[in-house]
Parts: structure tokens; C-alpha cells; sequence
């Protein structure tokens, strides 16, 4: 496709992300961090952007720059997948290249352009890769809503830089500036935590920054593990300890987050196998680490996937899910729907999705409707754990 001039961001899509009204693919944040940028995106100098959404803050930059050697890493593969397509929209399919957040992301990189996470995890993890690996003259812009803005940000940011400054607000939006990498101390990624989950041994956790929940235990996931006990005792003995290699396993961890459902799986039956699958690289990282310090990870083959869009058909016995509800900062029912139809493609006739959600959003009869027959086997006043069987 040939390159459109100029570039327009109101044109960007969130595809195959969930696209409705109230959901936006740039915001002000992504034109204020832009505009800001400008002056800085003209001199020479490698560029690198980080947890860019849907694109705009790569894409602008190549807009900017009038050339390709962009680098972006996204967390989520489903916002890989967006800047890809958007590119290609674009004509800026050549203008870029994703890698993952190692030195390789930011070696000789001058300007780093940042969406602010939400989580203070992820932005230490993130500050202290981009002081540990760019270079000393780098400059850090980052951009929030100011709703979603502390002040602890800007504490995080001072702990790997010399200097931290604010711009002043546009459009309830705001820009952090970081410049002068401090030397930074022994990383303290993957956080770590230990469970009792009733089980002949603790229940090791392990996250790095970017995963929701961090190396601890929710609340729902707590409530849902007791039922699982037994889920892999009533597989076959061949379905049980089938991998990925040729198929996909028996069971599958859908959103494995950090790791403690999977691992918890695999420590209730020996010689269980698992495919735990995130959209999120931290998460995916995360899971591995958990099921290494677990022991179990010869047991569970860990990918990176949206929504199990590389799991055939009618392939799986069981899918364990505790569903998000919401989509970057916007409560939004439209992932875990999203996330049950996959479901439903890709168990077997008979097969079951063990689920846990937040009781007020009422999904038992989207899970009806969409998977089968329901019960309920337990319920709290915060969560309801369910088993649907597919018709």
C-alpha cells in the first residue's frame, strides 16, 4: 500500500480489538505526547516507543521523522496486532519493528516515547529498563489522562532520573518529561509471593510488572481454585497428558495472568499437562516464572495469543477462565464476551468452561447462550464461580 500523506490519526482503528462508540483509538494523551514530541522527533536519534496503544504514537513518529528504524514495544499482542493493520492502512508497514522489552528495544535509543501505565509496577519495571539500556543523553516523554495520574509517577520516574518535569495540562491530559539515567540498582522483577492454598506445598507466585494483580492472589481466583482440585483426575489419562506440541492440551488457563491457576492445576495431578495462554507479554513471562518455581514447567507450555486465535476448533476438554472486565482503563463487558465466544469455538462438544466473574455483571446468561448448559457452584458477594458445558 503506498504511504498516505499526511498521516491522519483520526482514521486509526483498535481492530481486532473491541470497537464500539465509547472506545476511542487515539486520545489526547497520544496529541499532546505528539506535539510535545515534535521539535525533539526531528533531531537525529534512534526513537523507541513503549505501550503505544493503537499505533499513533509510533505511526506519528514516523510521520515526524520521515523515515523507518522505529521501535515499539507493546505489552499486548492485541495492540501489536492494531499497529500492525493500522500501519498497513497507513502506508507505514515498513516504519517500524516490534520487539520485546529487552536491552535490544532501547540500545543507543535517544527519545522514548511512553504511555503511562496504570500500574506503579509497571512503570518502575519500565523505568528502570529504560535507565539500565538507553543512552545517557535519552529523554522519557510520557503522557496520561491526569485522572489516572499520581504523583507517586512522578516519585517513580526520580528514582531512575535526574531530572522529572511536568507539562502544563491540555485537554485533561498531561506529559511527564525524565532525563539524566541515574545508575539503577539489581532489578526487583518478577515480584515474588507465597500462597498456602491448602495443598501439600505453598503456592509459589511470580509477576513482572505488567501483570494485572501483580504476584498476588485475587479474590476470585482464590474462591474458584478449590473447585478445580479435581478437574484433572476426571480427564482421560491420554487426554490428560496431551501438550501443544501436536494439539492443543486437554486443559487450557485462558488469561493466565501470573501463573496461579495453571500451576495450582498442575500441582493438584501429576502428570497433568496445561496450555496457559495471555494476550500479555508480562503475563506470559509471569506464568512461566510461576510454573518454574513451582516445579511444573515441563507441564505447561506457556504462549502468547489473543483470545485463542492459534487453538483449532473443538480441541479442548477444559478452558479455565477468570475473565477481565475491563479494557485499559474503561470498565467494558465487551472483553469477557469476546473472550466466551472464543471459548466456545474451541471446546469440544461436552467440554467445559470453568469460569469465576464478578457477580454484578450478571454473565450467567450470556454463558447459557453462548456456551450451554450453566450451574453455579459457588457464590460470594463480590464473585460467582460457574461450570458451563458445551451443547
Amino acid at each position: 500500500m503506498e504511504r498516505v500523506t499526511p498521516l491522519n490519526l483520526d482514521l486509526l482503528r483498535r481492530r481486532p480489538d473491541i470497537e464500539a462508540p465509547e472506545l476511542v483509538a487515539v486520545d489526547a494523551a497520544d496529541r499532546l505526547l505528539l506535539g510535545l514530541a515534535a521539535d525533539r522527533l526531528r533531531s537525529p536519534g534512534i526513537v523507541a516507543t513503549i505501550n503505544d496503544s493503537y499505533g499513533a504514537l509510533t505511526l506519528g513518529a514516523a510521520d515526524v521523522t520521515g523515515g523507518s528504524g522505529i521501535r515499539a514495544f507493546q505489552d499486548g499482542i492485541v495492540h501489536e496486532r492494531a499497529l500492525a493493520l493500522n500501519a498497513e492502512d497507513q502506508g507505514l508497514r515498513d516504519a517500524y519493528r516490534s520487539l520485546p522489552l529487552t536491552p535490544a528495544l532501547l540500545d543507543d535509543v535517544s527519545t522514548v516515547l511512553l504511555r503511562l501505565p496504570r500500574s506503579l509496577d509497571e512503570l518502575d519495571e519500565l523505568a528502570w529498563t529504560i535507565a539500565a539500556h538507553a543512552r545517557p543523553d535519552v529523554q522519557v516523554l510520557a503522557a496520561g489522562r491526569i485522572k489516572h495520574m499520581s504523583v507517586s509517577m512522578n516519585a517513580i520516574l526520580g528514582r531512575y532520573f535526574g531530572s522529572v518535569t511536568a507539562s502544563l495540562a491540555r485537554q485533561k491530559s498531561r506529559v511527564l518529561i525524565a532525563a539524566g539515567p541515574r545508575p539503577v540498582p539489581p532489578t526487583t522483577f518478577p515480584r515474588r509471593a507465597t500462597y498456602d492454598v491448602g495443598l501439600d506445598r505453598p503456592l509459589e507466585l511470580r509477576a513482572f510488572g505488567a501483570t494485572f494483580g501483580g504476584a498476588s492472589l485475587d479474590p476470585g481466583t482464590r474462591l474458584l481454585l478449590p473447585h478445580l482440585r479435581g478437574i484433572g483426575r476426571a480427564l482421560p489419562p491420554a487426554a490428560a497428558a496431551s501438550t501443544t506440541r501436536d494439539r492443543p492440551g486437554a486443559i487450557i488457563d485462558l488469561g493466565s495472568g501470573n501463573g496461579a491457576i495453571s500451576s495450582y492445576l498442575a500441582l493438584c495431578t501429576p502428570g497433568l499437562s496445561i496450555l496457559a495462554t495471555d494476550q500479555s507479554a508480562s503475563a506470559a513471562a509471569s506464568t512461566t516464572a510461576t510454573a518454574l518455581a513451582n516445579g511444573v514447567a515441563g507441564r505447561i507450555e506457556v504462549t502468547r495469543d489473543d483470545a485463542l486465535s492459534a487453538v483449532p476448533d473443538a480441541s479442548a476438554r477444559v478452558i479455565v477462565l477468570n475473565p477481565p472486565f475491563h479494557i485499559g482503563s474503561t470498565v467494558h463487558a465487551g472483553i469477557a464476551h469476546r473472550l466466551f465466544d472464543a471459548c466456545a469455538r474451541v471446546l469440544s462438544p461436552g467440554g467445559e468452561l470453568w469460569t469465576v466473574w464478578n457477580s454484578h455483571l450478571r454473565y450467567r446468561p450470556v454463558l447459557e447462550r453462548v456456551i450451554g448448559p450453566t450451574r453455579q457452584l459457588e457464590r460470594s458477594p463480590r464473585f460467582t464461580v460457574t461450570v458451563s458445558t458445551r451443547r
